[in-house]
């Protein structure tokens, strides 16, 4: 059976789910209490979507109450991996809070965690019996909606290795190889380059795992169109859009992502169901 904890969010399907309630209390304690029957379950698959420390609390006890109702075999589905970017301590006081948050995960036990894409290797090194769903079926479709053919554009060396990957998998799509610097005094990206010196009028697709603030992508749009670039997309596994889109749909035609972190309604962009995308 599936225990969709964000009830909006169903990546496998509507049937053999749980029903339950949830809420919180007044001093910000998660609560859940499981209203189906599962007498006889003993596997379950849970499935939500981590954007605070209150969704985890809420999968911690929830597994505690399906533990308490002698479910034996739990899976977890987390498409998006919280704190995956902080896979490196970079300067004495920080937290290496990918592990912090794997271990937590760790000490549930679960047979199985599912994760869509994950922003490096670090996840799936830290997360016991982790399984990676890769972006390849996803940017299929992406280019399947797209219509035409593409450049595929690499935004910096930690997505080069992902996007050969992909490449391969489409059948050998061209790769466009790119990089940027982030300036130490004041932490603003800069210093964007596209290492093709004619991108002759052609379609040009930027993928990646996670967009933010989104000023990757815009300054590399900006450095792309100087090197005659057509049309340009951007897929993304995980919309976060901590700014909007709206900066984004000056520089980019359309703008693709999935449902693994929210959901999204907004003008230039289209939402691909990771439910879509798994079958």
């Amino acid at each position: 059976m599936i225990l969709n904890l964000d009830t909006s969010f169903q990546p496998l399907g509507k049937d053999n789910t749980i029903q339950f309630n949830s809420f919180t209390f007044s001093g910000g304690e998660p609560h859940i209490k499981i209203l189906s029957d599962l007498n006889e379950v003993t596997e379950v698959t849970v499935t939500t979507r981590i954007q605070s420390f209150n969704d985890l609390g809420l999968l911690l006890i929830a597994v505690d109450a399906l533990r308490r109702m002698d479910v034996k075999t739990m899976h977890l589905f987390l498409p998006y991996m919280p704190a995956a970017r902080q896979d490196r301590v970079m300067i004495p006081g920080e937290a290496l809070s990918v592990k912090v948050y794997a271990e937590v995960i760790n000490s549930l036990n679960f047979e199985s965690v599912s994760v869509f894409d994950p922003h490096s290797e670090v996840t799936a090194a830290v997360v016991n019996n982790c399984k990676v769903m890769t972006n390849h079926t996803f940017i299929e479709q992406v280019i399947r909606r797209i219509n035409s053919e593409v450049l595929l554009i690499s935004p910096d060396g930690g997505a080069l290795k992902k996007i050969y990957k992909v490449s391969e998998f489409l059948g050998g799509f061209p790769v466009i190889e790119c990089s940027k610097k982030r300036n130490v005094t004041n932490g603003k990206l800069e210093g964007f380059k596209v290492y093709e010196d004619d991108l002759e009028g052609k379609a040009c697709l930027i993928v990646d795992d996670i967009c933010d603030g989104g000023g990757t992508f815009m300054g590399l749009a900006e450095e792309l169109k100087k090197k005659n670039a057509g049309q340009l997309y951007l897929a993304i596994s995980h919309g976060i859009f901590s700014k909007g889109v709206e900066a984004l749909n000056q520089h980019f035609e359309t703008i693709f992502t999935t449902d693994s972190f929210k959901n999204i309604d907004e003008v230039g962009v289209v939402q691909i169901a990771l439910n879509d995308i798994l079958r």
